[in-house]
């Protein structure tokens, strides 16, 4: 791994990387994680730590209060070094292969790669997807295996199941869902398009019904090794998956069930963030320590 990549003084010194980290977050206008209140701190004796002037508060706060930042005894340089690598890396980074390019133990790592993926998590209400017409891709694909389900017979039934949205030219949604049937599937579709958007999906029966309440629901049927007729087809999300899967197989190869919504939120993160849409690597890592604030993700809280 080239250290040139690493030779921006936030990424050498951990007050630069201070610095870096409040311009992110605040720019010119501190605001007290504890209250809300803007510009009403002073900044006391301890390098980098603040105190609200509300009577009503008067706590103390830094730039990694409530944060996925927050109580970490990581350097802050090694921090954004992480977020770096984590937000480039296409198809991922284990936590083995960053210890070892960040000189930290493998503990801290593995838990400092969640808390990034924490920060890659999209909050807050999004827009719908397929807004004024556009299409937006639905299908599904297994992972790993479900927890206490023996390996059998069936190609998926121990397996876990994921479903996933993707605007053509936008962003991506995932979900580790129970099944693909249409109590399973419909009320995900209905909450994240808008019914302007254009259905493209696979023969599966599930989508017949729902696609009824969109603007169009256009179908290819794989099954008879048809992938594409016209503007239909998936092979965008089909090409989201292949990307998945490989950083699953190749970098990740083990997920326990109950952190893969955290893998599908880096996957998604990056995805939606993407060179093809304008965003570059230095960007997308500035994106992600932007979605840090706000968040825990303590050893107390592992789900």
């Amino acid at each position: 791994m080239s250290k040139s990549m690493f030779n921006a003084p936030h990424f050498q010194s951990p007050e630069a990387a201070r610095e870096y980290l409040e311009a992110l977050r605040w720019g010119s206008e501190r605001v007290c994680p504890h209250c809300g209140t803007m510009n009403e701190t002073f900044a006391t004796k301890k390098p980098g730590v603040y105190r609200c002037r509300v009577k009503e508060c008067r706590k103390d706060f830094s730039v990694t209060t409530k944060s996925v930042m927050e109580s970490s005894h990581i350097k802050l340089n090694v921090w954004l070094q992480a977020f770096f690598l984590m937000a480039s890396s296409k198809k991922g980074m284990s936590s083995h292969q960053l210890h070892r390019a960040l000189g930290i133990t493998y503990k801290s790592a593995w838990f400092l790669t969640h808390r990034i993926r924490e920060a890659m998590r999209a909050g807050g209400l999004m827009p719908p997807m397929g807004s004024g017409g556009g299409a937006v891709e639905a299908d599904e694909t297994f992972v790993g295996r479900r927890a206490g389900q023996p390996k059998r017979k069936s190609a998926w039934s121990h397996k876990n199941i994921v479903f996933t949205l993707v605007e053509r030219g936008g962003s991506a949604r995932s979900f580790h869902v129970d099944g693909v049937r249409i109590v399973d599937l419909q009320p995900i579709i209905r909450e994240n398009l808008s019914r302007e958007a254009k259905l493209m999906t696979d023969e599966m029966p599930s989508y017949k019904e729902i696609g009824r309440e969109f603007a169009s629901h256009d179908t290819v049927n794989h099954k008879q090794d048809e992938y594409a007729r016209g503007d239909a087809y998936t092979n965008t999300v089909e090409g989201y998956y292949s990307i998945f899967k490989r950083g699953m197989k190749g970098v990740y190869q083990h997920c326990a069930e109950k952190h893969l919504h955290r893998y599908l939120s880096e996957f998604d993160f990056r995805y939606s963030n993407r060179v093809a849409l304008g965003v570059n690597d230095g960007e997308r890592a500035d994106l992600a320590i932007k979605g840090a604030a706000g968040k825990r993700l303590t050893y107390r809280q592992p789900n």
